[in-house]
């Protein structure tokens, strides 16, 4: 899949997420089981959208040698091409796919409905990387 259809996907899933976040109250996440899975299902896909991104321009640019996802962010950081602030809020995204996908710790209801506040961060991400393409 090519960069610029990833970026299409994930601008389309933060499209389906504001639906959710304007849709569904935390408390009915915290009911309906099938909401929380759209959320976390929703933001697994994006986070992993943005790293493979990160890593595919990394390597494609030759910026470095990354050992793992957060390294490749910070590649992109180092190099110019995410801002300092946006290179920390993806690197902290990073650190909640890893929850996600590995479930070292249960993830907080509250805290996981509050990623939704964070929607723009990936929008960000998509033009700051369309911006390098």
């Amino acid at each position: 899949m090519e960069l610029t259809e990833k970026l299409q996907n994930l601008e389309n899933n933060v499209t389906v997420l504001r639906d959710i976040q304007k849709n569904i109250t935390l408390d009915e996440m915290r009911r309906n089981k099938r909401y929380e899975w759209e959320i976390r299902y929703g933001l697994f896909e994006s986070i992993q959208i943005v790293i493979d991104v990160a890593c595919k321009i990394s390597s494609h640019y030759n910026l470095g040698n990354p050992k793992n996802y957060k390294e490749c962010v910070e590649l992109l950081k180092k190099h110019n091409y995410l801002t300092d602030a946006l290179a920390q809020r993806i690197i902290s995204m990073v650190g909640l796919r890893n929850l996600l996908v590995h479930e070292y710790a249960e993830i907080d209801d509250a805290k996981l409905y509050n990623f939704l506040n964070y929607l723009d961060d990936f929008i960000a991400f998509a033009e700051e990387m369309q911006e390098n393409l």
